[in-house]
């Protein structure tokens, strides 16, 4: 699962800290970034989210065949 944190991370960058979940007013942006939109931050998340649930067979698959892992 996918948090906003990681979404808010991915949107601005640099120094971010505050909660897994939570209202932006929760998060310290520590590099001078812009906080981004609420809106912003959903449409993120829910892009990451969309393309960790795609590779999902990926990771079944290397869990079912271990020793097909690069090494």
């Amino acid at each position: 699962m996918i948090t906003k944190f990681e979404a808010i991370h991915k949107l601005v960058g640099g120094g971010v800290s505050g909660p897994n979940e939570g209202p932006l007013s929760d998060y310290t942006f520590h590099d001078g970034q812009t906080p981004p939109t609420e809106k912003a931050v959903q449409d993120k998340l829910k892009e990451l989210q969309a393309d960790y649930d795609a590779k999902q067979y990926q990771r079944d698959r290397a869990e079912a065949y271990p020793e097909l892992k690069e090494q």
